[in-house]
């Protein structure tokens, strides 16, 4: 049997096993240790055995459970919900001023925790019941919130992106750093879109009242003092790290250290607090963790195979297509994927093939990182089958349909398709950041 039928197996079995219902880490990585025993013996069991021991042994993986921890510990005490409050206050009197509130609040909660769940959690459960209520439209601010939420695996810490390091061979804090002007090039995108689409319909986004803006400037103060307690954790620790005083884990370290500070300094370090914060960290940091060496057996066994030459050797000799048509396919096979299937999930089956494949055509892999990321965005709010369509209709109250969430996210997945087209077309407005950085 061919190698090119036996990698084709591979994933027709994988998938077949993913359509089962199996969790992903199992169904790759059994495919791939089965794969590798029956090729290569019992030689082939030495490489989950050496994918494991490249995984315990890359020291920046310790900034996954860290981030994450810092992330639930100002989620579960309270603070990310002052930082609502104090957009409220200082923006609400703007049309749509609570709306671009909120999309402040998904970069910062984004910023914090690096998951697109979490962002999309505390926008549903904080800002839409707010914004409701004072008579935004319903369809305009489940977009914002799935918008918003979907920063969460583009701007740094970014989780998926130290996922998407260890298979790609590159360093997690180029990946950040890429991730940061083009992160918040389209929060600025979305921002533009609700100032211009409520002053054309204030409906859309009435300002707030006379008498709710009539709020003490003392009170307005103190909201502003407790909503910027977060922005100053994410940025004294990004600045201890891009400053060259702390590494990328003692950075993560400190930010973790100064979440529970400011819960204990603020009274709301309880004992329900750690436990949950505690709960939710270990659970995902392990589920990351276990995908991660899934991907890193399957990536091994493909290696073994010759598979991308293969695949690199179809798309450019049979085909004969070019490079930039060879990525705009993969562009779209993500599209179609993510419609079915999580970013990790989509990134661990394809990765293998397309990761290297680019690599070989020329293109620089932080760059693609970015690309990958936003598709994934992208595939997440597209319908019928988009993975944030229906967490949004789980968390939603029950006056917000399907059709309202399908039709809500339109607009932004256009906004966000033009983001993507100008990074390809521009790849220094991801590359810029780390290579000034670096370069000096």
């Amino acid at each position: 049997m061919s190698y090119e039928m036996i990698a084709l197996l591979m994933f027709a079995s994988m998938m077949v096993m993913l359509m089962t219902g199996q969790r992903v880490f199992a169904a790759i990585g059994f495919v791939a240790v089965i794969s590798a025993l029956l090729m290569w013996g019992d030689g082939g069991s030495e490489m989950a055995f050496s994918a494991a021991m490249k995984l315990m042994k890359w020291y920046p993986l310790l900034t996954l459970p860290l981030f994450i921890y810092m992330g639930y510990m100002l989620s579960e005490s309270g603070i990310a919900e002052d930082l609502y409050k104090m957009f409220h206050v200082w923006m609400g009197p703007l049309n749509g001023g609570l709306a671009i509130g909120t999309i402040g609040l998904m970069v910062v909660v984004s910023a914090m925790n690096g998951l697109s769940v979490a962002g999309m959690a505390i926008g549903a459960s904080i800002a839409m019941p707010e914004l409701l209520r004072r008579g935004y439209d319903k369809i305009m601010v489940t977009g914002v919130i799935q918008a918003g939420s979907s920063l969460g695996i583009l701007v740094p810490p970014s989780v998926v992106m130290v996922l998407y390091s260890m298979i790609a061979r590159q360093p997690v804090s180029k990946l950040w750093m890429a991730g940061v002007l083009p992160g918040l090039m389209m929060a600025a995108l979305f921002v533009i879109y609700i100032v211009v689409r409520c002053r054309l319909q204030p409906e859309m986004g009435p300002a707030l009242s006379q008498e709710e803006r009539k709020v003490p400037w003392p009170q307005k103060l103190a909201l502003l003092r407790a909503g910027i307690l977060p922005l100053l954790i994410f940025f004294s620790m990004t600045g201890l790290f891009l400053m060259g005083y702390a590494s990328l884990v003692e950075s993560a370290a400190y930010g973790a250290t100064a979440a529970t500070l400011a819960a204990l300094f603020k009274r709301r370090l309880t004992r329900q607090v750690m436990d949950q914060t505690l709960k939710k960290t270990l659970v995902i940091s392990c589920m990351f963790m276990w995908i991660i060496l899934a991907a890193l057996c399957f990536g091994a066994v493909f290696d073994g195979l010759g598979a991308v030459r293969a695949i690199e050797g179809f798309f450019v000799d049979q085909l004969g297509l070019g490079p930039w048509q060879i990525l705009i396919m993969m562009q779209l096979s993500y599209i179609i994927m993510g419609m079915f299937l999580d970013d990790t999930a989509m990134l661990v089956i394809v990765a293998p093939l397309f990761i290297p494949l680019v690599g070989a055509l020329g293109f620089d892999l932080v760059w693609y990182g970015i690309l990958y990321t936003i598709t994934c965005q992208i595939a997440y709010m597209t319908p019928p089958f988009g993975y944030n369509l229906f967490l949004m209709r789980a968390m939603a109250p029950p006056e917000v349909s399907l059709g309202d969430i399908y039709r809500s996210v339109i607009p932004f997945v256009l906004i966000m398709t033009c983001a993507l087209v100008l990074i390809m077309a521009f790849p220094q407005i991801a590359l810029w950041l780390p290579e000034a950085y670096y370069g000096n």
